[in-house]
């Protein structure tokens, strides 16, 4: 019996492997952009809640402390938008999708 080289055999990893697709490439990309949305938001918000407070007496201040500060606000505000947030990222996430699927005419929207 031979086996006709045409057919080639489907790797097990790949047959199990689902297809993406473009829509779940499109839904991973609007939630990032919507995390990075509400992380700069954030870092906002912790940059005008530091400026009513005053200089720290223990540290000095200083243009390096005013560097780190911004930095670690910064970081602070990924790691919050990433760990559930403020509820932001998930409406506009939301706003995104269906608005893109309006436009695409698709009618129906998660």
């Amino acid at each position: 019996m031979e086996i006709s080289s045409t057919q080639q055999a489907v790797p097990p990893q790949k047959a199990l492997k689902p297809q993406g697709g473009a829509a779940d490439k499109e839904r991973a990309a609007v939630k990032k952009v919507a995390q990075e949305f509400e992380a700069l938001f954030v870092t906002m918000m912790l940059k005008s809640m530091r400026s009513t407070v005053g200089e720290d007496q223990v540290t000095g201040g200083g243009r390096g402390e005013e560097t780190f500060r911004s930095l670690l606000d910064q970081e602070y505000a990924t790691a919050a938008s990433r760990g559930g947030g403020i509820g932001l990222a998930q409406v506009l996430e939301r706003e995104l999708l269906r608005q893109n699927a309006a436009a695409k005419g698709d009618g129906h929207a998660d």
